[in-house]
């Protein structure tokens, strides 16, 4: 009998995950890739004898495939994409696939902000708790790599919309839904409510056994449970009202009512601050308590936490002027977020490639917050056409140039914060690059 043939398209982390599972699983694997593969996933590929190919995709070897397995950047409009489809053959993403060999149990975690933060607070409470943990998706090894490799119990999974929409059969037994707001709108047909149906796949094929834990204060994710029926058991979290089950804040407290089980913490103990940090620790924390993790180890995981990289990274102070890496912030919501945190006069990084932003929420902020703006991109003509009439706004190119100038117009006492609200393309290969090269920027000053 012939093997079933497993063509990956694109070799990242993801792809190359997907592959090492589907040679364990016996498929005859090809890879390939339209860009240069990078060393250290191309060394992967030889050492486990996968065939592939660099700089462009070869139909004749794509379209014999039973099984295509897409990166999430590639999208569905894509040509090859849509000429496997008129083959018939199947187009899914690593973690449909993952899923497919593995009984582990799946927390996912998706929404447009705060999903890494919560995706890594999540993991280390139960990874602090003993229980054998895998931290997967966009975070972490690919979820394909470690099913073929290390058999873990449990996998918290981060999710972002473009790997839900090559899920079919994967479930989670925990889907958490942190908030919605316009993201990734180029890759939606410029339409809001595809992006809220990609968001809400991650409550696909759930069943009366499972758990949807969502945020009841986000008017998006409240209309739409309101038109669908959900069948998983659902538990909200407010910091506004007061719920009978799930997650809320009274007075300076959060506490979690899971059914008839009680959690109490002080909002002061908490380690990441912020409402919106508020919301994602009372996620993690009913994801917790559903898996029987003890008061005083949620406690504990709770304040040692010690936040992720890149995002609300209070990094440096130099004559007493703070430097905050939040190059994560690649949307308008994020940066909205990261303005209401701090409290010291600001002088704000921002630009990069702009995915049709509306910078029209930010301006309140930025009029009583922010006292200049540093614009970073190849072109800053949408950021200086929102800004230039609240506060001056300079036009720079380069992360150096960006951080000696919003340095110069700082005064002690006051905040550099880098905050894009757009993607990294223009000038970084990501945000983590971005985030690195503000930081060496900000030691070389």
């Amino acid at each position: 009998m012939n093997k079933q043939k497993a063509v990956i398209l694109g070799a990242g982390e993801s792809g190359t995950g997907a592959a090492i599972l589907a040679l364990k699983q016996n498929f005859d694997v090809f890879v390939s890739d339209k860009g240069m593969i990078k060393e250290n996933y191309k060394k992967i590929l030889t050492n486990n004898k996968i065939s592939f190919e660099e700089n462009g995709h070869s139909e004749e070897h794509i379209l014999n495939a039973d099984v295509i397995i897409k990166s999430p950047g590639i999208p569905d409009t894509a040509e090859i994409i849509n000429n496997a489809k008129l083959q018939n053959i199947p187009v899914i993403s690593e973690i449909e696939f993952a899923g497919r060999y593995t009984d582990a149990k799946m927390i996912c975690i998706t929404g447009s902000n705060g999903k890494t933060t919560t995706t890594e607070l999540t993991y280390h409470i139960l990874k602090n708790a003993g229980m054998h943990v895998g931290l997967a998706g966009n975070v972490g090894n690919s979820l394909a790599l470690q099913v073929a490799e290390k058999n873990f119990d449990v996998y918290v999974v981060e999710l972002s919309s473009f790997q839900l929409d090559g899920m079919k059969d994967f479930k989670a037994d925990i889907a958490i839904l942190l908030n919605i707001t316009p993201d990734h709108l180029d890759r939606y047909e410029n339409k809001f409510e595809n992006y809220i149906a990609s968001k809400f796949k991650i409550i696909q094929n759930q069943t009366e056994t499972d758990a949807f834990i969502y945020c009841d204060d986000d008017d998006v994710i409240t209309s739409e449970i309101a038109k669908r029926l959900i069948k998983a058991k659902q538990f909200p979290f407010s910091i506004k009202k007061t719920l009978k089950q799930g997650a809320y804040r009274k007075k300076d407290k959060i506490i979690i009512d899971i059914n008839t089980k009680q959690f109490t913490m002080e909002n002061g103990l908490l380690a990441l601050e912020g409402d919106h940090n508020e919301y994602n620790s009372m996620a993690a924390g009913i994801t917790a308590m559903l898996n029987n993790i003890s008061d005083k180890q949620l406690k504990t995981s709770l304040s040692n936490f010690t936040g992720v990289e890149h995002r609300l990274e209070k990094y440096l102070k130099i004559r007493n002027v703070l430097f905050i890496n939040d190059s994560k912030a690649t949307n308008v919501n994020s940066v909205w977020y990261a303005l209401q945190t701090v409290d010291e006069k600001i002088v704000l990084i921002m630009g990069g490639k702009d995915k049709g932003n509306e910078y029209g929420t930010l301006k309140d902020l930025v009029r009583r917050k922010v006292k200049a703006i540093v614009a970073l991109g190849i072109d800053n003509k949408p950021i200086l056409n929102a800004f230039t009439d609240i506060v001056p706004v300079y036009d720079t190119n380069s992360m150096e140039t960006a951080v000696k100038t919003a340095y110069h117009l700082a005064d002690e006492g006051d905040t550099v914060l880098l905050s894009p609200a757009c993607a990294s393309f223009d000038l970084f290969k990501n945000y983590e690059e971005r985030g690195r090269l503000f930081k060496e920027a900000v030691r070389n000053l």
